[in-house]
């Protein structure tokens, strides 16, 4: 459930600040989305992960209600090139709990390996280093983001 929890962590810590990033995205759109980053950098840092919220098209900045409930990245290993499961693993429980979605092998050059799961707008990036997902959060993309932290990463709190 560390996906849950970092996101809801996440939610929360950007609310809190949003009078404060509002101001400063009117005032200063790069010192605002600085701001935002810093929030994502000190949640994450609870779970040694780097966590990276992003704005891939013009306009979601402005969308305050969905702060930390779409696209984001999480950078869990640098170091990491591989899956310590089968990338079919991933890709099947993908299907089991995400339904008619595509999956394919991805970003497999360098002796690396990724899976991308998709559909039609949207998709996830899961790499043996970090999760990249481009979608909202609903029920189904947070129970399967929470399966990948447990069996894929296999993150923990950092104590």
């Amino acid at each position: 459930m560390i996906f849950s929890e970092l996101t809801k962590n996440l939610q929360k810590e950007l609310k809190t600040n949003l009078a404060q990033i509002r101001f400063l995205l009117k005032k200063n759109p790069g010192i605002g989305y600085s701001k935002i980053v810093e929030i994502g950098k000190e949640v994450g840092n609870k779970y040694n992960i780097k966590l990276v919220v992003n704005f891939p098209k013009e306009g979601r900045i402005e969308e305050f209600e969905m702060y930390g409930r779409r696209d984001l990245s999480l950078i869990i290993d640098y170091e990491r090139k591989h899956f310590p499961i089968d990338r079919n693993i991933i890709k099947e429980k993908a299907k089991e709990i995400l339904g008619d979605i595509k999956t394919e092998d991805a970003y497999m050059y360098e002796n690396k390996e990724g899976v991308r799961v998709f559909s039609e707008g949207w998709k996830i990036d899961i790499l043996p280093h970090s999760l990249h997902i481009w979608t909202e959060f609903d029920e189904k993309v947070t129970q399967f983001c929470d399966w990948l932290m447990d069996n894929v990463y296999m993150v923990k709190h950092k104590d």
